[in-house]
């Protein structure tokens, strides 16, 4: 009988290196050797390339929002075009074996969150509603937080559920940082998902990314 998460399996795992995939089009390889010493060899998988633009998209927006002195509707307009590009390139980087084995709703759960998100957000902005605007950091943490619950039941994954976890929890721990509520949803935010494009993780019961040879 299969089992819904196996326990058996970690949580994350180091890569293999940059050769232990075969040569399917869309993996970048990262390999360093100086002479018969591997200083990095490591590959990124389009799943992994999707991470890291939202994680670069997550901390530069957060990051930005709490040191730059920049005006609310002038941040609104640039991090909306920037996550409207950054949700492009999901779409395009996401492998076609999503959709093709009935997990396509994971994307559309990911887009319908995302423009959500934005829409509420620049609504607070522009409209001024100090409830929006008073809780901008919550907000995507929540939003976040459901997209990692979707995306980890789909792929069977503890690592992704648990990751939800972290930034659901985080929610009740934003009080505590006080004035630097928007740097900490940033590195919680942008760090977690770049943290997944660097590691392997559980998925289908393996510690992995999908078989790469369906990219």
């Amino acid at each position: 009988m299969m089992t819904f998460f196996n326990p058996n399996t970690p949580l994350l795992c180091r890569k293999e290196s940059a050769f232990a995939l075969p040569d399917v089009p869309g993996v970048w390889r990262f390999h360093l050797q100086i002479g018969n010493t591997t200083l990095l060899s490591t590959f990124y998988t389009r799943l992994d390339q999707a991470c890291i633009v939202w994680g670069v998209i997550s901390a530069i927006i957060f990051i930005a929002a709490q040191f730059l002195p920049i005006s609310w509707t002038t941040q609104a307009i640039w991090w909306s075009s920037l996550s409207l590009i950054g949700t492009v390139g999901m779409v395009v980087l996401t492998p076609s074996w999503i959709r093709e084995e009935g997990l396509g709703w994971i994307l559309d759960s990911w887009i319908f969150l995302m423009l959500f998100g934005l829409v509420i957000t620049d609504l607070g902005i522009f409209l001024g509603w100090p409830e929006v605007l008073m809780n901008l950091c919550p907000l995507w943490l929540g939003l976040i937080a459901l997209g990692y619950f979707c995306t980890g039941v789909g792929m069977r994954s503890r690592t992704l559920t648990l990751t939800g976890l972290v930034h659901l929890l985080s929610i009740w721990i934003l009080p505590y940082c006080g004035a630097w509520q928007f740097l900490a949803t940033g590195i919680i935010t942008g760090g977690s998902v770049l943290l997944l494009a660097e590691f392997q993780w559980d998925s289908f019961g393996t510690c992995g990314n999908k078989v790469e040879e369906n990219l």
